[in-house]
This record gives C-alpha cells, sequence and structure tokens, in this order.
C-alpha cells in the first residue's frame, strides 16, 4: 500500500524517508529516559557505586532526552506533513488528468456527490496515512523491536516474557479488524449516498419549495442522514470492544514480566539487575507501541479508499489520438452510428453463444441510437429535429466526442473524430447547447474563453454581435461584472447570450447549436436569430431545434424518431414524403394556431377593461 502511494511522491520520496528517520531518532529519545533511570536503580540493588554527581548527570541526560525528543518528533511531522501535501497535489493531478480524458457522460454519471468526496474527503483522508501513520507508524514500531532485541542480550529468558502479552493483544485487533472490514463498504457506501442526496437536495431546493415537495425530499434526506449515522454506529459498536481490549494488553508488557520474572529472580534464574533492566525497558516501549499500533485503524479505511480512487482512474478512456485535424473539409458524416448510454461486458473470445445473444439482445433494449446515417455538407445548415428522446442531442454530444460511439464512425472531412485529439477537434467546433455554465469571474474572462488570446476590442465585438450590450449597460460594471457562480447574476436568456458570444469569438469552422434559443423570449429571439446567422456563416452548422418554424429555410433537416432516421431532405420534400416530419409539423402549426388564439384573447381582455 505504501508503494502505491508512493508512486505519487516524486522528488518529495527523499524527504518522506528522512521525516521518518528523524522521528525514529525522537522515538528513540523517548526511550533513553528509561536507560538512564535503570542506571540510577542498580547501583541501590547493590551492583555498583553511585554518587551525587553519578546520579545529577543522569537526570540531566533524562531532561535532554525529553528535549529532544520534542524536538525531534515536530520537526519530523513537519517535514512528513511537508512531503504528504505534495503528494496529495500529485494525486489530485493526475485523477483530473485522467478525469480529462474519460468521457464526460462518465463523469456525470458518478454524480456531484462522490466525485466531491473522492477529490476532497477521500483524497485528504490519505494525510493521515502519510503524515502520521508512515513516519509514527515506523518509527514508533522499529524502536520497540530494537528494545526487544536488546532484552534478549540482557537476558532472554525476561525478554519472552515481556512478549507475551502481545499475542493477547493482537488476537483482540485480529478479530475488530475482520469484523470491522466486513462493514466498512456499506459505510463509505453509505457516505456517498449522503453527499449525492446532500448536493441534490440544496441544488433543487427552489423546486421543492416551488411544487411543496419539501416534506418528500426532506424525508429523503433525513433517511440517508440517518443511514450514515446507523452504519457509522453499527460499525463502532463492532469494532471498539475489541479496541479498548488490545488498548489496554498490549501496551502492558510487563504484565507477565513482573510476577514471573521476579519468581525467576528468586528461584536464581535471572538476577535482580537484568529484571530491572527488561521492567524499565518495557515501561519505555509500551506506550510507541501503542501509539503505531493506533495507525493500524486507519488501514481498512485508506485501502478502501485507494481502492475507489483507482477504480475511477482506471475507468476506459475516451478514444484519441495525438493527431492534429487533416480532414480535407468540414463535411460532417455520421455512418452507421449507434450508440448505448450503458453499453455491455465487451464480447469474450470464449462466451457461448447463447451468452453473446443475450448480449445483443441487451445492448438492443438499451441502445438510444439505432445505426443512423447522414451527411451535414459544409457551409450549409443542417437541422436535427423529433421528438424529445429521439436522439437529437446525442447526436451533437457525440459530435463534440462528449462520447465514445458503440458502432460505426462520426467523421469531420473523412477524419474519424476519434483519430484526433480533443484539443484538436475542440478547434474545430463552436458547441453552444442549451445550458451553458458560466464561471465565476467576470462576464469579459467567461467570454474570453472561446479564444483565450484574444484583445478586448475583439471580446467586446463578439458580445455586441451576441446582442449582449443591452443587458451588460445596466450592469454597474458592465462586461467586467462577476457571473456569480454558475453565472447565477444573469438570466437564463443573458447566459445562453454569453455563452454565444463565446462562439462567435471562437470562431470555429463547426457550428453546433442545441436549442441555442431555448431561454429567450420573444422580443429577444429575432435578435438572436439575427446575431446566429452573422454567426453561422460560411461554416458547418447543425441546429438542434423544437420550434419547427425556425428552420424551415435550412439546406437539410434530418427527422429522428426512436433513435433512427426516419427522413432527410428539405422542409417541402419532408412535407411531401416523410409521415413523421408531417406529424411534427401539424403539431407545430396546432401550436402556433394555440398561439395566436390566446394573444387575441389576451387582447379582447385588456380591451374589456379598459
Amino acid at each position: 500500500m505504501f508503494k502505491k502511494v508512493l508512486e505519487y511522491a516524486g522528488e518529495y520520496r527523499k524527504l518522506t524517508y528522512a521525516s521518518i528517520i528523524v522521528v525514529m531518532l525522537g522515538v528513540a529519545a523517548s526511550v533513553l529516559p528509561f536507560l538512564f533511570a535503570w542506571q540510577i536503580i542498580t547501583p541501590l540493588l547493590g551492583y555498583g557505586e553511585m554518587d551525587v554527581s553519578y546520579v545529577c548527570l543522569r537526570i540531566l541526560a533524562i531532561g535532554v532526552c525529553g528535549i529532544l525528543y520534542a524536538l525531534l518528533y515536530v520537526k519530523g511531522l513537519q517535514m512528513s506533513h511537508r512531503a504528504a501535501y505534495h503528494i496529495l497535489k500529485n494525486i489530485r493531478a493526475s485523477l483530473q488528468k485522467k478525469m480529462e480524458s474519460q468521457p464526460l457522460g462518465t463523469i456525470q454519471e458518478k454524480g456531484v456527490g462522490v466525485i466531491k468526496k473522492m477529490f476532497v474527503d477521500d483524497i485528504e483522508s490519505i494525510e493521515l496515512l502519510l503524515a502520521h501513520a508512515l513516519p509514527e507508524g515506523i518509527s514508533n514500531v522499529a524502536v520497540p523491536v530494537f528494545v526487544f532485541i536488546a532484552m534478549f542480550f540482557a537476558d532472554w529468558k525476561l525478554a519472552l516474557l515481556s512478549l507475551l502479552s502481545l499475542p493477547l493483544g493482537f488476537v483482540a485487533m485480529g478479530v475488530m479488524y475482520k469484523q470491522g472490514t466486513g462493514k466498512v463498504g456499506a459505510y463509505y457506501g453509505a457516505a456517498q449516498k449522503m453527499n449525492g442526496t446532500i448536493v441534490e437536495y440544496i441544488n433543487g431546493m427552489e423546486v421543492v419549495k416551488v411544487f411543496n415537495r419539501d416534506g418528500e425530499s426532506y424525508r429523503r434526506f433525513e433517511t440517508d442522514v440517518k443511514n450514515y449515522r446507523d452504519f457509522t454506529l453499527d460499525w463502532y459498536k463492532v469494532c471498539w470492544p475489541w479496541m479498548a481490549l488490545y488498548n489496554s494488553l498490549i501496551p502492558c508488557i510487563a504484565l507477565f514480566t513482573l510476577p514471573v520474572g521476579a519468581w525467576f529472580v528468586l528461584k536464581g534464574w535471572s538476577n535482580l539487575a537484568d529484571l530491572a533492566l527488561v521492567l524499565c525497558m518495557s515501561f519505555g516501549i509500551g506506550a510507541p507501541l501503542l501509539r503505531s499500533l493506533s495507525f493500524l485503524s486507519t488501514m481498512p479505511q485508506v485501502n478502501y479508499k485507494i481502492e475507489s480512487l483507482e477504480a475511477l482512474m482506471s475507468a476506459p478512456p475516451l478514444k484519441q489520438t495525438p493527431k492534429v485535424f487533416s480532414g480535407k473539409n468540414h463535411d460532417i458524416s455520421f455512418e452507421n452510428v449507434r450508440f448505448d448510454y450503458q453499453e455491455g461486458a465487451a464480447e469474450g473470445g470464449n462466451a457461448s453463444a447463447a451468452e453473446i445473444s443475450g448480449r445483443e439482445k441487451k445492448k438492443q433494449d438499451t441502445e438510444v441510437l439505432h445505426g443512423i446515417s447522414f451527411t451535414a455538407k459544409e457551409d450549409s445548415l443542417t437541422a436535427l429535429v423529433g421528438e424529445s428522446g429521439s436522439g437529437k442531442s446525442t447526436l451533437a454530444k457525440l459530435l463534440v466526442h462528449f462520447y465514445d460511439v458503440t458502432g460505426g464512425a462520426v467523421k469531420i472531412g473523412g477524419q474519424d473524430v476519434r483519430d484526433m485529439s480533443i484539443e484538436a477537434l475542440n478547434r474545430e467546433i463552436s458547441y453552444v447547447s442549451q445550458e451553458q455554465f458560466l464561471f465565476n469571474m467576470s462576464l469579459y474572462d467567461n467570454i474570453l474563453l472561446g479564444k483565450p488570446d484574444a484583445t478586448r476590442e475583439e471580446v467586446l465585438a463578439a458580445a455586441e454581435k451576441a446582442q449582449c450590450m443591452e443587458f451588460l449597460a445596466r450592469l454597474e460594471k458592465g462586461i467586467d461584472t462577476m457571473a456569480g457562480d454558475g453565472g447565477k447574476q444573469l438570466s437564463g436568456g443573458e447566459r445562453q447570450r454569453i455563452s454565444l458570444a463565446r462562439a462567435i469569438l471562437k470562431d470555429a469552422p463547426v457550428v453546433v447549436l442545441d436549442e441555442a434559443t431555448a431561454f429567450m423570449d420573444p422580443e429577444n429571439e429575432e435578435k438572436m436569430n439575427a446575431a446566429i446567422a452573422e454567426v453561422i456563416q460560411g461554416k458547418t452548422v447543425i441546429v438542434i431545434a423544437h420550434r419547427l418554424h425556425s428552420i424551415v429555410a435550412a439546406d437539410k433537416i434530418c427527422v429522428l424518431q426512436s433513435g433512427q432516421l426516419a427522413g432527410e431532405g428539405t422542409h417541402e420534400e419532408l412535407l411531401k414524403d416523410c409521415p413523421a416530419y408531417q406529424k411534427l409539423w401539424a403539431a407545430a402549426e396546432g401550436s402556433a394556431r394555440w398561439s395566436v388564439s390566446a394573444q387575441e384573447k389576451d387582447f379582447a381582455m385588456e380591451g374589456g377593461f379598459a
């Protein structure tokens, strides 16, 4: 386990080793006073002579050892903490790098609570292992081992007696770990679930209040918190009795040495001076030995946390290569694309026909895209339409490589998106989704993400093209106003326009608009459509829209139905030949008539009240 953690130590591995040596010297300094005490006791037993200077010198040595112990122990822990936090930094950086290479969907499925717990709580808890258990545990074990060896040189019979209490303590400790380890998985599972519920409860507070679901939501919150409490108490109830037992037995090294050793002296098998030495050293090593064993209670937890982190790091990465974009143009082609959010296990070479058949059936049941093929030409606008859940947004996410396709390929200019780096792909595509996240920095810096080396004039020009100036003028600091957490200082439509300004500034040859006007009110939608028209000039554009009237002029419309391509063509061609599109258009027309009727009714009511 130490080997796994120390892989992340890098240049601080030597500092970790040095901290162990310094703490070990400190522990040795804490044991030496008992040796000096024995030297004072021995003349009193008739073995040698002593005077005042003899006693004073050893008392002074005891005081010096106490000071050395404090200084060396603190210095060693200072060194171990410095090394530990650099190692934690390396673990987090490695985890971040691994996560960045994984499909975005894989990360989202884990949930904010689990990710937060892994990045913060679980990694932070490894600090106990690195800064304390490693230097203190090893040092407090090593020094007693050396002392026991010295006891054997003094009197092997008395040394054996001093070891008799240890097996009893270790048996109690073994029982505790055996019973406690079996419950640690449930304990951490309950902690993860509670974390996720707390995050969801807080994020969904507005919805809970609006729909008056306080009771139901709180009951779920309360249940998960109580489950965590119950699992924790259950774990402690199993561990604490055995923990109390071994904490009593292990440091009591004189348990057998004192009575049996005294009998040995009476029988003449050992002398009184050796018994005094063994007893003194036993009192000296009891505390270090117990201190080292106290860190063992963290071992099952640390093992579980490291395994959880490694499981997260070992998730299959997104398929990509270091290649740059080398497509011959910016035509986008979906070639027999299949996708399954919950893709089953890979087919094994030794699987039976029945097993393979079962896997195929399972994939068919969970597959959301079933062999879709079409091409979006360069310098044209292709619209994806269909009912909710038909696969429109999934296709867009496959294009920007949020996921790997289950089957088929997505290509730009003939080059598979998996045959280039994510960075190269991102340079070719601007993606504006329904809900855009704004970082808690200035609106200027949020737009600048689209092109980090852009000038202020370019950023302002992009904001103006995205129709942002109207609401920026109302803000005290204008474009330098802070967006707030997640962009909470702005409305949904305003966040959408800031996101569009990013895309305008980026000026990528491929533009994907996933319901880009979803949060627009009718009076601003016309401005937004004008801005979008300017953004998409001369580019390959894919638009996902529910409002069919906004895409009737598209060069191509692809109709999706239940994860399949039901038809493609212009608006007129689809109205003539595609029943699925005809149904969608009829619904859109009916909605438009309903809107007009509602407006006329409102107008009549206003006239009546005038």
